[in-house]
């Protein structure tokens, strides 16, 4: 009989946001050895739930609030509590740590928790709600018995701040992910983020090619409508005089995958990240990239690999726009030796072997 792991964070599959893509990469490595039980919500999957690919989904029906996610946490937590039982729960990310002390009464130290950002500054959206993630990252998140972190300065602070072991869990890549076959054009600067919000940069981005007059197109990818007015009015000042297609969220990965494939440059102007899926995705496409030097992008490559700019620094980031459309024998260069870095270190084949190893210890350790 194998295993029964629960899976709760990743909120739908196929995937459409950075966890959920962390999920769907390392899963098919292990269904031989597990079975898997992902808990989803049907704001961000079309499945019903059943089986699909090896592993089981569980689809909550969604509500339009922003309350949905805190309700999807509360489903899972329920099903958890008085449905099936499962011989592990991995909670992916712990805004809803205040959940755990619930589930240890059933599970006891069955529950692993990998967290995607627990300690990176709060966008404008949930600053007023500054207590609250305060208490989960700091209070109830000390209730997780077994942790891991996609990003080595996250599972420093977790050590330092919490005083509990903390494991490095990269995220991965698949270097053979299906490209569309549909004509996005070439030649053109690209920008993605699953949801456009303050930390990532794009009012950044957007101030420095105007300091430089860029006339090259410019395609912006992702979800805005969560953005403060103050934000989206910014942008849209910003936008005025630059040739921008907007395309909106890309929720066909495949599509995604041409746009990045087929741009010039990929600029990642992001202030805060965890371990980005989507500037690992950039470099899987060998594209030119340009990213802020916050350690989390410099913990995943180095100066010969990508082209960075000081954070928040509009004028830095366009000097260094000039240089690489001035030198983009140099950029490909560097966009090869990213590729090469990428699948000797981050593939999910890889990278699911250290789940695997994290799952078989504390499976034996509770026995």
């Amino acid at each position: 009989m194998k295993n029964k792991i629960a899976i709760i964070g990743a909120k739908g599959l196929p995937a459409q946001d950075g966890i959920s893509r962390v999920v769907e990469g390392y899963l098919p490595f292990l269904t031989d050895k597990y079975d898997f039980t992902v808990f989803c919500t049907n704001k961000y999957t079309s499945r019903k739930s059943g089986t699909y690919d090896g592993y089981r989904e569980i689809v909550f029906k969604s509500v339009n609030s922003r309350l949905n996610t805190l309700l999807y946490y509360f489903k899972s937590t329920g099903k958890l509590l008085f449905g099936e039982k499962y011989d592990l729960v991995h909670f992916h990310h712990c805004d809803s740590s205040f959940l755990f002390p619930l589930i240890r009464l059933r599970y006891g130290k069955k529950l692993l928790v990998t967290t995607h950002g627990a300690f990176t500054p709060l966008n404008d959206k949930w600053k007023k709600f500054r207590l609250y993630f305060f208490l989960q990252y700091r209070v109830f998140l000390k209730f997780a018995p077994f942790l891991t972190g996609v990003s080595k300065n996250e599972v420093k602070r977790t050590r330092d701040i919490l005083k509990k072991k903390s494991i490095f869990t990269p995220n991965g890549i698949n270097t053979d992910e299906p490209i569309s076959g549909i004509d996005v054009g070439t030649d053109y600067i690209f920008f993605a983020a699953g949801r456009i919000m303050a930390l990532k940069g794009l009012h950044i981005m957007l101030s420095a090619l105007h300091k430089i007059n860029c006339k090259l197109p410019i395609v912006i990818a992702g979800d805005m409508s969560m953005a403060p007015n103050e934000f989206k009015d910014q942008i849209k000042d910003l936008s005025q005089g630059l040739n921008i297609k907007y395309t909106g969220l890309i929720k066909d990965k495949s599509v995604l995958m041409k746009y990045i494939q087929s741009s010039k440059l990929f600029i990642f102007p992001s202030l805060a990240e965890t371990m980005s899926m989507q500037l690992l995705e950039a470099a899987s496409m060998k594209t030119p990239i340009i990213a802020s030097d916050i350690q989390e992008n410099r913990d995943i490559f180095n100066d010969d690999e990508v082209l960075f700019f000081k954070s928040n620094n509009a004028d830095d980031l366009s000097a260094k726009i000039e240089y690489a459309l001035t030198n983009m024998d140099d950029m490909k260069n560097r966009a090869n030796k990213a590729y090469s870095h990428l699948i000797s270190t981050y593939s999910w084949e890889k990278i699911s072997k250290g789940y695997d190893k994290i799952y078989n210890s504390i499976l034996n350790e509770c026995r």
